[in-house]
């Protein structure tokens, strides 16, 4: 099996590539089109700015890349925020996979942003992607904007309001959060989404 993680220059990518490692996958990070485009899995990892993610996604060719990619694609943290129509975050044009707009979350003296720390999944829908998901298992979180709820949504967590945890639709999947450092529970997403059918 080919994986792709997608190099931005975004963020760490380090540890999605170990995290696949320990799973016995078999990861190339690239940024070249065709390498991206063939892979039977895509993943794009991030942390960061979307406007300057979106800006390099642009400047490598790799916009109608993603747009196209017929197989699973998971985003991870701001690749999952890039997944949607757009951001408030430098008013970046996302890739439009999902509907819906990327909103700056709302913070308060107890619960500052950016939301850092461990959080639970709530409200899981079935999906692939999360069999041998627990309903309340802890997952880390680095982010301070948050993808919105609708019919997209499979798994919720709440941190100043409820927002969008886990999403997917069609060959497309997104993660707020970061498997790669959230336990068993990471790694279970992750297996899940290797094993997904192409």
């Amino acid at each position: 099996m080919t994986i792709a993680v997608v190099k931005l220059g975004v963020g760490n990518t380090a540890s999605v590539m170990f995290a696949l490692e320990r799973l016995g996958a078999d990861a190339l990070l690239t940024e070249d089109a065709r390498q991206i485009g063939e892979a039977e899995r895509v993943i794009l990892p991030g942390v960061g700015a979307a406007s300057f993610a979106m800006q390099r996604v642009d400047a490598l060719g790799l916009r109608d890349t993603l747009r196209r990619f017929p197989r699973p694609l998971l985003g991870i943290c701001l690749g999952q925020q890039l997944l949607f129509e757009r951001s408030e975050e430098g008013d970046a044009r996302g890739l439009a996979l999902l509907p819906g707009t990327v909103t700056q979350m709302y913070a308060s003296t107890a619960a500052p942003a950016p939301h850092m720390g461990w959080s639970r999944l709530l409200e899981l829908a079935p999906s692939p992607l999360l069999d041998s998901v627990s309903q309340g298992a802890y997952v880390y979180f680095v982010h301070s904007f948050v993808c919105p709820l609708g019919p997209e949504t499979l798994a919720e967590a709440d941190y100043n309001g409820r927002f969008a945890a886990v999403v997917g639709r069609d060959n497309v999947y997104g993660c707020q959060f970061h498997p790669e450092r959230s336990g068993a529970t990471g790694a279970r997403i992750l297996a899940n989404f290797l094993a997904l059918p192409c």
